[in-house]
């Protein structure tokens, strides 16, 4: 038993080295563009499944309440958490239009939508994130694997390239954290 959990505790780190050494450019061109949106009044939108939607809900809880500073709130949303919106459009329109609907709702141009995908797969992600470009949006793709189709619909690719879907989501957490005290240090020092 030591054995394996050695060998899972050394596969995480590996996974951290390649996202050190593969993924710090575009994690800053991220907190770049979140800084300049927050900065200009924007909002940020995030979604995912299964267990990148509680990710989803992770990443805008340390963007609305705080991460490590005390500071004022800013404008953040996950699109995976009220129930009844999910399950009428989902019932109405279908599963992928759950995310693409609530964009069609609440997105402006100038917001950052994030959508956060282990397999870069996601139907549902896609779709949303598509039509957030064609309202003007920034987006952001926190994928796995090779990134998919979602790949082609976001203006930054942060892809863990890991094919193990627990160490994708281990990544996307440290990235979020990354992402959310750099954004804190900027945006409070201003």
């Amino acid at each position: 038993m030591h054995t394996n959990i050695t060998a899972q505790i050394t596969e995480h780190c590996r996974v951290m080295e390649l996202i050190r050494d593969q993924l710090t450019d575009r994690i800053a061109a991220a907190i770049d563009m979140l800084c300049q949106a927050i900065s200009d009044g924007h909002k940020v939108m995030i979604m995912g499944n299964g267990g990148s939607a509680a990710d989803a809900q992770h990443f805008a809880a340390e963007i609305v309440s705080r991460f490590k500073l005390e500071r004022k709130a800013w404008p953040a949303m996950a699109l995976t958490t009220d129930t009844s919106i999910l399950t009428a459009i989902g019932n109405d329109y279908g599963f992928d239009a759950v995310f693409k609907r609530q964009i069609e709702a609440f997105a402006n141009p100038g917001d950052v939508v994030i959508g956060i995908s282990t397999s870069g797969q996601s139907p549902n992600v896609l779709v949303a994130l598509s039509k957030s470009r064609e309202l003007g949006c920034r987006t952001i793709g926190l994928l796995g694997r090779d990134g998919g189709h979602i790949k082609e619909f976001v203006d930054i690719e942060i892809t863990v390239p890991v094919n193990d879907t627990p160490r994708v989501q281990e990544g996307h957490i440290t990235i979020i954290h990354i992402m959310c005290d750099l954004l804190e240090q900027r945006l409070s020092s201003q």
